[in-house]
């Protein structure tokens, strides 16, 4: 995935979820931040982010905060891009080799999935999750309680038990990851969600990215560790 017109600026502040202060060659900007999540680890005042100019007009924002270098590393931390990545990776014919076709945002029971593959001899259901929380080149999920996120796997599990293939899809955006693993202290209800879900034959996948100021390309696969630490 390739943003179209992108700028760079030194993050200022957060007054909300929704936007940002940036500064642009001098001058200050408020930015709409196209990630709801809290990105405290991220979004540090001084750090260097990318934006991307919008081309929709009447909006309020002229600018999307799309990316920021976190100790030299450029992460992506626009929520949209992850499903985007992951239609274009699996058109490459990665996961699956034979020619399938690619669907988004399908219905099935009480979720609505990212993406549904069919081919004449496989149907699968993937929910992709963008991760965009690091500490120690470790990736985690989810970086708050996600109640939906663990309604998502619960339904996974049911396709799979109705004959549907089932992927969750750990889209990591960034490189230089060693390992994924959920986030138990934040929310141990998805991490024992993922552990429940492989063990019902749900296909865990975890990728990072190569990201640059101005793209993000799923490249390799990153190992998932489910153990819970400090479990008694």
């Amino acid at each position: 995935m390739k943003y179209n017109k992108v700028i760079e600026g030194k993050f200022l502040d957060r007054p909300n979820r929704f936007i940002a202060h940036v500064e642009i060659m001098g001058h200050i900007e408020t930015v709409h931040v196209k990630n709801t999540g809290r990105c405290r680890e991220l979004l540090i005042p001084g750090r260097t982010v990318i934006l991307e100019e919008s081309s929709r007009p009447g909006r309020k924002t002229k600018y999307d905060l799309v990316c920021v270098c976190k100790e030299g590393r450029w992460i992506n931390m626009d929520s949209q891009l992850p499903n985007k990545a992951a239609e274009e990776w699996l058109k490459k014919g990665i996961l699956f080799p034979e020619e399938v076709s690619v669907y988004t945002e399908r219905t099935y029971g009480n979720s609505r999935f990212d993406l549904y593959l069919e081919s004449p001899g496989r149907k699968a259901f993937i929910e992709v999750k963008g991760v965009t929380l690091e500490e120690e080149n470790i990736a985690y999920f989810p970086d708050a309680p996600t109640l939906r996120g663990v309604k998502h796997v619960e339904e996974l599990v049911k396709c799979m038990e109705e004959g549907y293939e089932a992927y969750l899809l750990l889209v990591i955006q960034m490189k230089g990851i060693r390992m994924f693993r959920p986030n138990w202290e934040t929310h141990r209800a998805f991490g024992e969600a993922l552990r429940e879900a492989q063990k019902k034959g749900v296909k865990l996948l975890a990728y990072d990215c190569l990201v640059t100021e101005d793209t993000m390309e799923i490249e390799d696969p990153v190992p998932i560790d489910l153990e819970e630490p400090y479990a008694e």
